[in-house]
């Protein structure tokens, strides 16, 4: 079954997220334990997907949040501006001078290198994103009176606290019912269930929001631990990268989850924190699609690779690509957006479809 998307002339909106929009603190080459100096930047699973389908893909998005009035929230939303994501449906809650009622999220991110791998040590309690419960949107607005053809969400925002995780639930009805094409990543993260239940409490959860979902993402961990499949010898053809293997996998998500149009997974294999092979395999239309296996890609920054190619995927379906096209955007984005510092991408539509032809990285002068 084909997704239907509806007209871009009849939609304010190419492409919604709901999500928690954090400051990013980068130590740079160095430890997040031993730092004197971190670079800023703005971040979120889901925000960064409606981030990258604006900068890179010229779409026009907006994105759902909720943010502290203060100095360090008016920081989030300087560093947001320039990635020209539309702001007018965040919600601005009062900061009562300390921070104990709410505030702006921070997740420490180190980039890892050779043998050492990426760490990332989150500090988001009470923010005033995981404060959002049902009720707070006025999703009638957003679906019905603007138009949103694409609408993104992610475990990370459904993990945050229940009404996070009702709220999406809420978002994803009214999108439905408003004829908008619903993904999802589910971006299993073990340390933000560790509080609420664990892995049985997160597959509840991502099993019931995946009856809404039109388009799944997710890589191989997220299939098994968010959503609960077991798939024999997953272990085994993981290091191998076997794509044979995940269209196992998918096929038996696909046989739970009639009401998925499109699943999507991307294929890493950590060499080294600086060295992966990365790939993607795309399901749709009973057919699978594959993106060409990037072996020894150099990676700079991994953090928002998946995200990326959330985007770069998103796009091609919005473009009227083909499937096959959909999921070379997807990769190409996401191992460009892996080149450059920061969860964001950097790259432009051209620098991915000079990807997808397979162009190499000469000097341009």
């Amino acid at each position: 079954m084909a997704l239907a998307i509806k007209p871009r002339e009849n939609c304010r909106w190419d492409a919604a997220a709901l999500g928690e929009i954090m400051l990013r603190l980068d130590p740079g080459e160095g430890r997040i334990r031993t730092a004197r100096n971190f670079h800023v930047w703005e971040g979120g699973g889901e925000y960064n997907v409606v981030r990258g389908l604006r900068r890179c893909f010229g779409l026009r998005t907006t994105v759902v949040t909720a943010i502290v009035e203060n100095e360090v929230g008016r920081l989030l939303e300087d560093l947001m501006l320039q990635g020209g994501v539309d702001l007018s449906h965040i919600k601005w809650t009062p900061f009562d001078g300390i921070g104990r009622t709410a505030r702006v999220g921070l997740n420490f991110t180190e980039r890892g290198y050779g043998l050492r791998g990426a760490v990332g040590c989150s500090d988001r309690g009470w923010s005033a994103a995981s404060q959002l419960a049902p009720g707070d949107v006025n999703w009638k607005q957003l679906f019905e009176e603007e138009g949103v053809r694409w609408f993104h969400c992610g475990g990370i925002f459904a993990a945050l606290s229940a009404t996070t995780a009702d709220l999406v639930i809420e978002a994803m009805e009214a999108a439905r019912a408003a004829g908008t094409v619903i993904s999802y990543d589910l971006n299993f993260r073990a340390s933000l269930w560790k509080s609420q239940g664990g892995i049985e409490r997160a597959v509840a959860v991502n099993r019931r929001i995946a009856s809404l979902v039109d388009v799944m993402i997710g890589n191989e961990e997220d299939f098994t631990a968010a959503l609960g499949f077991q798939v024999p010898d997953m272990d085994e053809h993981i290091s191998k990268l076997d794509p044979a293997n995940f269209r196992k996998m998918i096929a038996e998500v696909v046989t739970m989850y009639p009401n998925f149009k499109a699943v999507a997974t991307t294929l890493r294999n950590a060499k080294t924190a600086t060295l992966n092979d990365w790939g993607a395999i795309l399901w749709t239309g009973g057919e699978f699609y594959e993106a060409p296996l990037r072996e020894n890609l150099e990676i700079y920054d991994r953090v928002g690779g998946g995200d990326s190619f959330a985007s770069g995927l998103a796009y091609g379906f919005l473009a009227g690509k083909t499937p096959q096209e959909a999921v070379q955007y997807g990769a190409a984005h996401g191992a460009l957006a892996m080149t450059t510092p920061g969860d964001t991408s950097m790259a432009s539509l051209k620098e991915v479809e000079a990807a997808m032809k397979g162009k190499g990285a000469r000097v341009i002068r």
